[in-house]
């Protein structure tokens, strides 16, 4: 019987053995296809470049200009002209820092039309120059991302672009508004979204915000500091998921993390546009700023931390949390502070106001040094909102600090509330002398006034 079993199994396996083969050998080669496929195709966001606009000396707003114009403009009282000066002067911004020509004028002259001339300048310089620096055609961008807090226009601001560079028509395009300072992170976000689903292709992403229609003429003084903090400008960033691009390209986007904590009433109205009682619309920014900002910072970094700290780091975090929840094992200092710079090489802090970049520097227990890009783009060009962070990046490049294999942290915050980090690796050898907005006052700085105090 056994005799008899094992002939026939012999004789099956006989009969089997060439399909059998067959089918191991097309499944085999279908896994090593499909192997070639995923190692071969690009999985990376690559920065190729990016561009920052320099308004020209005639838009410089000094200190005493500033002072002298909003008293001739009689739009303010004397008391809210006394604290606009006190604030000013203590804010860290210097008087190389511009505003849109419409803001010169005596009165200061808002329209719709006079804000889409700021818009058309800022954008349209920012764009023809980083597409001619690379002679990219208009018609290769495949995704067009635009971002504008206080100006939505219709047609959008997409549309303006489209328009006057020729994007071919079947372009995708969003234009995000309302989204506060961190727009600007956010928009590379929702760029790395659609890149990850639509292959081979180019995304184009532009960062600014309208100064023009933004002025308040009231007495609130949580209303008067935009008018103080925010200057011109704008950043035009070019990013690829195409493999071949990562030869050329300067940075790698490693990580994205988003924290928003709107659902807190305090968190929501701490930036807040809103009438006065006099029926002026302007922008108020809550005492609870910081500890709002800080708030979302740690929740951010709670996120962002088991993504690029070291075990050890993140091992000490987890053990002062619980001598610290533990009432048997009380800590007498506190929850452990990550050490990000055992992980990160720059910061790039939003600069919106001395104050945030003060905060952040002691939630993270930072030195100095490391807010350096930070101060000075507040110093040089103030608060250009959602565009700030390119402006710091730009600075660390023109001061030649970035080496390749560096890693740079972007924090930026904005109304919601939101706190938004982006890490970028350097894959390439930044040329410290190209020329970019930072170039021609880049020996400067730093200041050595109290702006680093």
């Amino acid at each position: 019987m056994e005799t008899i079993l094992l002939r026939s199994f012999s004789f099956l396996a006989a009969e089997l053995s060439p399909i059998f083969h067959t089918n191991f050998l097309a499944t085999t080669v279908l896994v090593i296809a499909a192997a070639l496929y995923f190692h071969f195709r690009s999985k990376g966001i690559y920065l190729i470049d990016f561009t920052c606009y320099l308004p020209p000396d005639s838009l410089r707003v000094p200190t005493s200009n500033f002072i002298e114009h909003i008293e001739i403009s009689g739009m303010h009282d004397r008391e809210s002209v006394d604290f606009q000066t006190k604030v000013l002067e203590r804010s860290g911004i210097g008087a190389e820092s511009c505003m849109p020509i419409t803001v010169h004028e005596i009165p200061p002259y808002s329209s719709l039309k006079a804000t889409r001339n700021e818009t058309e300048t800022v954008l349209f310089t920012i764009v023809k120059d980083l597409l001619s620096k690379h002679k990219i055609n208009p018609k290769s961008i495949d995704i067009l991302v635009s971002n504008c807090s206080l100006f939505s226009p219709t047609p959008s601001i997409t549309s303006m672009v489209i328009n006057k560079f020729g994007f071919r028509s079947n372009i995708k395009t969003i234009n995000l508004s309302g989204m506060g300072c961190s727009a600007g992170i956010l928009s590379i976000g929702l760029a790395k979204d659609l890149l990850k689903v639509h292959k081979n292709c180019l995304a184009l992403v532009l960062s600014m915000e309208a100064v023009t229609p933004n002025g308040y003429g009231g007495r609130m003084k949580s209303m008067l500091l935009p008018n103080i903090l925010f200057r011109m400008g704008g950043a035009a960033i070019i990013l690829s998921n195409r493999k071949q691009d990562k030869r050329i390209a300067k940075y790698e986007l490693q990580h994205l993390v988003r924290t928003h904590i709107g659902s807190d009433d305090e968190a929501y109205q701490s930036v807040f546009q809103q009438p006065d009682e006099a029926g002026h619309v302007g922008v108020s920014l809550s005492r609870a700023l910081l500890r709002v900002a800080t708030k979302a910072l740690r929740s951010n970094m709670s996120e962002l931390g088991p993504l690029v700290l070291p075990y050890s780091v993140q091992l000490r975090y987890a053990w002062s949390v619980i001598c610290k929840k533990l009432w048997f094992l009380p800590s007498k200092k506190g929850i452990y502070v990550p050490n990000f710079k055992k992980a990160l090489e720059h910061f790039c802090i939003h600069a919106g106001g001395r104050a945030v970049i003060d905060g952040i520097e002691d939630s993270l227990k930072l030195h100095k040094e490391d807010g350096e890009a930070s101060r000075m783009t507040l110093h040089r060009f103030g608060n250009t909102s959602s565009s700030s962070v390119w402006y710091e990046l730009c600075y660390l490049e023109t001061k030649g600090r970035l080496k390749k294999g560096n890693r740079v942290w972007q924090i930026a915050f904005g109304s919601g509330f939101k706190c938004n980090s982006a890490i970028w690796k350097c894959i390439s050898d930044i040329d410290p002398t190209k020329r970019n907005a930072w170039s021609d006052c880049i020996h400067f700085y730093p200041t050595q006034n109290d702006t680093l105090n």
